[in-house]
């Protein structure tokens, strides 16, 4: 496999990929992160190609406090051959070079075999909370 970087050509080939392997929401609109992404660390949007094919894609990035990846999917017809793992070394090795101190991730609680593929390669439950809220333009400040 190579890794290289996402290029708008691959949109609809990594959102395909996503859709495979499960990834998407209803309240997320692949297309959107996509078009998000290209405007923050878009060096840090990797896929991996095997014969033309993509066949695994990560969303990688970093604020100045915490590295963090989105998006790791390996398409299933490549799993257990350490395509996850190449493309978690390549971000880490990435991340590390732009003086990131840590990779934070999120998985959802139900998914126990992504979990277990992350304990593999080294990260663990850092036994904590996390939190989200969905943002809207309509919000005012009130004082």
């Amino acid at each position: 496999m190579i890794i290289r970087r996402f290029e708008p050509k691959d949109t609809d080939e990594v959102v395909s990929l996503w859709m495979k392997c499960n990834l998407t929401i209803p309240w997320n609109n692949p297309w959107q992160d996509i078009e998000r992404k290209l405007k923050v660390n878009p060096e840090l949007f990797i896929v991996g190609e095997q014969s033309g094919k993509i066949i695994a894609a990560a969303m990688g990035g970093y604020e100045g406090h915490r590295g963090w990846v989105n998006y790791l999917a390996v398409h299933p017809d490549y799993r257990r051959k350490g395509y996850g793992k190449m493309m978690m070394i390549f971000l880490e090795e990435k991340l590390t070079a732009l003086g990131c101190p840590k990779l934070n991730l999120q998985v959802r609680a139900t998914n126990r075999e992504v979990i277990e593929f992350y304990a593999k390669i080294g990260y663990a439950d850092d036994n904590v909370v996390s939190l989200g809220k969905r943002l809207t333009k309509d919000r005012k400040y009130n004082s």
